[in-house]
């Protein structure tokens, strides 16, 4: 046995009193910088998030917005750009204003300050990992496919660091980026970030769930509000969720499918064509079913919601990993 004054018991307090410094900084939160992503500790952070973030979004119908949140942070990738972070993309910069103000991002206020005291709660995680996760559980809680996700993204660090505005989608014409008809803008826009007519049409498919308001996009002409919902927005009688049961959020606006919490193929059943004022078609929307490159996927996803949710699952797992920098490089999986 070591006597009081061996070296060897003084080296062992030390290393005592340095796990016990650490501990005390993980209890109390040490920035996402300073987390080591491939530890043991950061997996069981995510998990216990995920946890969490399924039973607020199942509470609060919460599905729809942090989904939107997670798509747009990663959908500003521009794979032309070759140095991080100005290729946009996954890396937690929707958090700062300059890009929550762009046009696209109206109303993601609202799905950040959701995520907040998340991040309050489990500070070791990134913003952006915070955001992926949060679109990925808000999929599987409305009954979508699991994802397989990659985490241990890296944060911007300043507003300086968010890309243009002009990345995203436009719903209808005049298109920012010139093109000439919906198909030819979504192919120059989801193009840009690397995808495929296949991913295109099962990406889209998102809008499976959620609603558009016009305070928000304009794209609509129902706002804020039950006196300004559709029949299916408005609340009781009719429950969008997957279980039937009643509760919606806020009510008003105008969603792409009737059961708008519920994450199915409903959308490419084309429900709008039997109820059109109450059932959003954008021409972004109908160009998936009618340009000869995107509709074989789409009569094939209105007949197979397997598959379906095989290709959206990739699809967004690879979203969910467009410009982001990780640590480590391969990143951490939870399965």
């Amino acid at each position: 046995m070591s006597s009081p004054r061996d070296p060897a018991s003084g080296s062992a307090r030390l290393r005592r009193r340095v796990g016990d410094l650490a501990a005390q900084l993980t209890t109390h939160g040490a920035s996402a910088s300073s987390a080591d992503p491939g530890s043991s500790a950061y997996a069981a952070a995510l998990r216990a998030c995920r946890s969490d973030l399924a039973a607020f979004i199942d509470e609060h119908n919460a599905a729809p917005i942090l989904l939107r949140l997670a798509w747009h942070d990663a959908g500003t990738y521009d794979a032309s750009v070759g140095t991080w972070p100005a290729c946009g993309g996954a890396n937690g910069s929707i958090r700062f204003d300059p890009e929550m103000a762009h046009g696209a991002n109206a109303g993601l206020s609202k799905a950040l300050g959701y995520l907040k005291p998340f991040k309050a709660r489990h500070a070791t995680l990134s913003w952006a990992d915070l955001i992926q996760l949060a679109g990925a559980t808000a999929v599987e809680t409305a009954g979508g496919p699991k994802i397989p996700m990659r985490y241990g993204r890296v944060d911007v660090t300043g507003p300086e660091q968010c890309p243009k505005e002009g990345n995203l989608p436009d719903a209808e014409a005049p298109f920012g980026d010139g093109s000439r008809d919906a198909a030819s803008h979504l192919r120059a826009v989801f193009g840009r970030m690397g995808f495929d007519d296949r991913e295109i049409v099962a990406l889209s498919g998102a809008h499976t769930v959620g609603r558009a308001f016009a305070e928000r996009s304009g794209t609509s002409a129902f706002g804020y509000g039950a006196k300004r919902a559709t029949r299916y927005t408005g609340g009781c009688p009719f429950a969008p969720r997957k279980d039937g049961r009643e509760g919606l959020g806020m009510a008003g606006g105008q969603s792409w499918t009737r059961r708008w919490l519920a994450f199915d193929n409903a959308y490419f059943r084309k429900e709008y064509v039997d109820e059109p004022k109450d059932l959003l078609r954008l021409s972004t929307d109908e160009a998936l079913h009618t340009d000869p490159g995107f509709a074989p996927h789409f009569r094939r996803y209105a007949e197979s919601q397997d598959a379906f949710f095989e290709d959206f699952a990739a699809a967004f797992a690879k979203l969910s990993e467009r410009g982001a920098r990780f640590r480590p490089a391969c990143g951490v999986r939870l399965e």
